[in-house]
């Protein structure tokens, strides 16, 4: 079969195009053909080398939307399932096997594409906003990288859920449109959020912040973080860690909470069944939906690493299989 493979840490070029063996499944897995997966910050992470180590030939990629071409002796599935998926070995390939604790079905009157562009983003957004960050209709909430894939799902959700006021932040101020669009109130960057913030709240700050670029944005985020507000850390597209101290929670009685996707399907996957559901459910009506940046064909990884390098999209990339 056709994959995506690098056989070293480096830029977008060690991304070969490769015929591999074709995956081979276990007790409790399934064989899935792929019609499309999407590329996430993660990939661009792991590519580089700054997630983990490398066990080469590496295959990258989190997630899937396709078919289910094998199944394992009593399966709930079956041949032919249109179906989601967080595969094992990456998704970046023609065929790959999963564990049907992270497979779920989707309807026919959702599109492949749509499909693709949702599970790791949708599933995490729904996770952040309802479990992890508790919003009520009443908070100010800040969303940071409000135009990427995360943030275009958690404004979307915030939106749906009836949140009051929605402030997104951009590193490029011309995304402003599209992240309004979205239902963020009030947009902004990264240099002007804290006085932003303030300003809108009469000093009180924000309720709740969603910061997935950790560094010198954490520290900020602190400084319009109101009492009793919580900030959700999930990732550091910076690479740069986010600094704090205790000082920082005790006496103004604020939280800061961590979460990972990752740890989560690794070591407790039945967590995410409940959650795919609705999200599917909400995917599937049109409640929701998330704009297609660009879509590659697979042989062009590189190309569309490149474009999520550039930070010059709007939306999900995703790849043809």
């Amino acid at each position: 079969m056709k994959a995506i493979i690098q056989k070293e840490f480096g830029d977008a070029n060690v991304l070969t195009y490769a015929d591999i063996e074709q995956p081979k499944i276990g007790d409790g897995e399934c064989l899935i053909k792929v019609s499309y997966t999407s590329v996430n910050y993660a990939d661009i992470k792991k590519r580089i080398g700054n997630k983990g180590q490398g066990n080469f030939p590496l295959i990258l990629g989190l997630d899937t939307a396709g078919t289910i071409v094998e199944t394992a002796p009593d399966s709930k599935f079956s041949i032919g399932d249109r179906v989601i998926a967080f595969p094992k070995g990456g998704s970046y390939a023609e065929y790959v096997r999963a564990n049907e604790k992270l497979v779920f079905k989707i309807p026919d009157t959702l599109s492949f594409e749509q499909a693709a562009a949702m599970p790791t983003v949708s599933i995490l957004s729904y996770m952040l906003l309802h479990e992890i960050g508790q919003v009520k209709m009443t908070d100010t909430i800040v969303i940071h990288s409000a135009a990427g894939g995360v943030g275009s799902m958690l404004i979307q959700l915030a939106k749906l859920a009836g949140v009051e006021r929605i402030i997104g932040t951009v590193g490029n101020i011309e995304k402003a449109s599209y992240v309004k669009k979205l239902g963020a109130n009030i947009v902004c960057t990264y240099e002007t959020f804290t006085e932003e913030v303030l300003n809108v709240t009469n000093n009180q700050g924000a309720n709740i912040i969603f910061d997935s670029v950790a560094g010198d944005v954490t520290s900020k985020s602190l400084d319009c973080l109101a009492f009793y507000g919580t900030l959700v850390q999930f990732g550091n597209s910076s690479g740069k860690a986010g600094q704090l101290k205790t000082s920082d929670v005790h006496s103004s009685c604020r939280n800061i909470k961590g979460f990972s996707l990752g740890t989560t399907r690794a070591h407790d996957p039945l967590r995410l069944a409940p959650v795919a559901e609705k999200v599917i459910e909400l995917f599937n009506t049109k409640q929701l939906s998330l704009p297609i940046a660009q879509i590659f064909n697979l042989k062009d990884a590189a190309a569309a690493h490149q474009l999520i390098e550039s930070r010059n999209y709007e939306g999900k990339v995703l790849l043809k299989v």
